[in-house]
């Protein structure tokens, strides 16, 4: 295989759901170059409730059908994945695995001018604590304060993104944290910024930390330092999504997300 070949494949991004988009979305902006393969295993979401063997099992799943696809590398876009399974993953294939966690925490350390840093995200993610173990190497005297969020998962699958129930559920998880005064807040799961505004409302001035944003940057510098960028600029990238089910139900979020037609296929796993 020659490098331009491998340059030309897609990088691969998966998730438990529709959370994914968002990390669709900035790879649309920051790599505009990237084709793009999606999968969103919209047949078992979510993944925060359930265990780590499970987890390491679905992502395998995943990523295989992604290596048929011939992709250049594997984002996991999904936080439970990242900090839970990443390790192994990136043992097993021979693509670069990357994680959502580490640009996170480097994103808040950045951010915080008071070293009180909050971090929500899946039971999963949460009780792992690989947001606060990812702080605490880098800058020690940091405090992090962690809060599961379980609802906001089926929030945003079910198209929740504002109105009267999602702002009381998201007062009910994050009243408390305000207490905290901390001034960033990771959102530790890539479901969580289709919340944002809400989010944003409910903790006023408080830095919220997409991880997101934070992993399309550091996928672009990998992908430069490696020389594996496409580098075709000017021409429109390819973007293919792929779930385990619902695919008009995805079509439609991502619509709306994306404000761009998507074709999307089911591929039962």
């Amino acid at each position: 295989m020659t490098m331009m070949s491998k340059k030309n494949r897609p990088i691969g991004i998966f998730d438990s759901g529709v959370g994914g988009l968002t990390v669709v979305k900035e790879f649309r902006r920051h790599l505009p170059e990237e084709d793009i393969l999606y999968f969103g295993d919209t047949a078992r979401v979510p993944y925060g409730n359930k265990s780590r063997a499970t987890i390491k099992k679905f992502s395998r799943q995943i990523i295989d059908f992604m290596m048929e696809k011939k992709v250049k590398m594997i984002v996991v876009a999904c936080n439970t994945v990242s900090s839970l399974a990443l390790p192994s993953l990136k043992d097993d294939y021979s693509v670069p695995v990357v994680g959502v966690i580490e640009p996170g925490v480097i994103e808040a350390l950045r951010a915080t001018k008071n070293g009180r840093i909050g971090v929500i995200g899946t039971g999963a993610t949460i009780s792992s604590g690989a947001y606060e173990k990812g702080i605490k190497r880098i800058v020690p005297a940091s405090r992090v304060f962690s809060k599961s969020c379980p609802l906001f998962v089926p929030l945003v699958e079910n198209r929740f993104f504002s109105g009267p129930v999602t702002r009381q559920i998201v007062e009910k998880y994050l009243g408390g944290m305000r207490a905290k005064h901390i001034d960033t807040l990771i959102l530790g799961c890539t479901h969580y910024p289709l919340l944002e505004k809400v989010i944003g409302k409910v903790m006023g001035e408080v830095e919220l930390i997409d991880s997101a944003r934070a992993m399309a940057k550091a996928v672009k510098a990998m992908l430069v330092e490696c020389g594996m960028e496409k580098g075709m600029a000017g021409k429109k990238a390819s973007l293919k999504c792929y779930v385990s089910d619902d695919p008009e139900g995805f079509k439609r979020t991502a619509g709306i997300f994306l404000k761009e037609k998507i074709e999307v296929k089911k591929v039962p796993l």
